[in-house]
């Protein structure tokens, strides 16, 4: 088998480390690619813009046409821009069977109005909520709700979107931003303004096979990963600007088996009844931002992949093979899967640059382990340094504000903690930075973040 991941991340470093490992996949074509991908065994980064078939192409396109070229015999999608703009849909018109949903599935990250009315339609606990498109409405609803409450972008916004005000101002002030001054372009025109949720946040990540066909034969299925945590907050004890994730643990200690049920009966299966109703086709991940409140657990907002960097700490648990996974999403055999999940515990925390979430600098060398052991390295935010002098193409240089994360197992969580952190005192590049609390009590937002 050959595939075709698309993305640059670190989730799609995971996953090519977790294809690369099933014997029955023979190449990996990383579009476009990082400097991980492109020393992970079996892996091949491919740039569509500096491809000389592909280089006039919009991306989506250009994704395609790779796969034909390559004969790819499955595409995997990680990030969610290709998936809203039709990448799916594109890709099986070209016959190539690929994990991740359609855009009518998509639409349930692309537009936070449109799953909020879907959870609501299906009987989906979630928080209340209501959707504005001019600034006085909206301010006039944050003074007659009063605060604290969310103040979100329906457009996707690469997670500056989410604003959780503690107060009137802020949340007036976020929808000024959003919507007079369109710090988020045209996905800050359109708001949704959320009631606060008060508890601690965890992720589940699913696997997905769903088609109308599948429905009729009773055998489309919604299957849960093991419960996740990123961190969001930079710094120690959820303190600091919001970013992209600083870190995962996998599974959740803390997450009872109640909790789990609720989820189930409350979340998921009307997500999937949902789906059924609305005849749509949906072949991939989803990922549940889920909120464990006194009331029972609430759904924050749909991911239409993989998270990150919950990814990085969630697929090393896995104790099947990857790719047959796959394959089973893409076949509608997803029901019958065997799904096995070693016992232990992860832990991933992520080394970003110096002033990230803010402006930071590009370029700098990265020094990490040759060998590792009990651990793996997952490059995000890096590329292969072309300049290197002594003719050495492996050295890496950061090329972004998340650069790695440092995810190791353990049969406890201290010894996947101790470890991941040991890992990461052997990273080095200047300006590095990074939280010491990853997974630990205290370390957990609270709130809709």
């Amino acid at each position: 088998m050959k595939a075709l991941v698309i993305g640059s991340g670190g989730r799609e470093h995971a996953i090519c480390w977790a294809l690369a490992k099933s014997p029955s996949v023979t190449e990996i074509i990383c579009v476009p690619g990082n400097g991980g991908t492109a020393l992970e065994p079996k892996c091949r980064n491919l740039d569509p813009a500096s491809h000389p078939n592909t280089q006039r192409m919009g991306f989506e396109d250009a994704c395609v046409a790779i796969a034909l070229e390559e004969k790819c015999d499955l595409a995997v999608v990680g990030p969610e821009d290709p998936l809203a703009n039709g990448v799916a849909d594109l890709l099986w018109n070209a016959n190539i069977p690929v994990v991740g949903p359609k855009s009518q599935g998509a639409a349930l990250e692309a537009s936070k109005d449109l799953a909020k009315a879907f959870m609501q339609k299906h009987g989906v606990a979630c928080g209340d909520s209501k959707t504005f498109t001019d600034e006085v409405s909206a301010r006039a609803y944050v003074q007659e709700k009063g605060a604290p409450i969310v103040v979100k972008a329906d457009g996707l916004a690469a997670g500056k979107g989410v604003v959780v005000a503690a107060t009137e101002k802020e949340a007036i002030d976020a929808i000024h931003k959003f919507m007079n001054q369109k710090t988020l372009g045209q996905a800050g025109t359109k708001l949704v303004l959320e009631e606060y949720l008060q508890g601690v946040e965890i992720s589940i990540l699913a696997a997905v096979s769903v088609t109308p066909e599948l429905a009729q034969a009773g055998t489309a299925t919604i299957v849960p990963f093991v419960t996740a945590r990123d961190h969001k907050r930079l710094l120690d004890g959820a303190k600091g600007p919001n970013t992209g994730g600083m870190g995962a643990v996998a599974p959740v200690a803390d997450v009872t088996p109640e909790q789990l049920e609720a989820f189930q009966k409350t979340i998921l299966q009307p997500t999937l009844q949902g789906m059924i109703a609305e005849g749509m086709d949906y072949r991939g991940f989803i990922f549940f931002g889920l909120m464990l409140t006194a009331q029972g657990p609430k759904l924050l907002e749909y991911n239409v992949r993989l998270g990150d960097p919950e990814t990085q700490a969630v697929l090393p648990l896995m104790n099947f093979d990857f790719a047959q996974m796959c394959h089973a999403i893409t076949h509608g055999t997803l029901k019958d899967f065997d799904f096995q999940w070693k016992k232990g515990f992860v832990c991933a925390p992520v080394a970003v640059s110096g002033g990230y979430p803010e402006a930071y600098k590009k370029g700098m060398k990265i020094s990490i382990p040759q060998q590792v052991e009990n651990g793996k390295i997952f490059i995000a935010g890096a590329t292969l340094d072309r300049r290197s002098s002594n003719g050495d193409s492996k050295k890496l240089v950061t090329s972004g504000g998340r650069v790695l994360a440092t995810a190791a197992y353990g049969d406890t969580f201290q010894e996947a903690w101790d470890t991941a952190y040991a890992l990461l005192a052997q990273v080095d590049f200047d300006g590095i930075f990074y939280r010491k609390d990853i997974g630990l009590p205290g370390a957990a937002e609270s709130g809709n973040l």
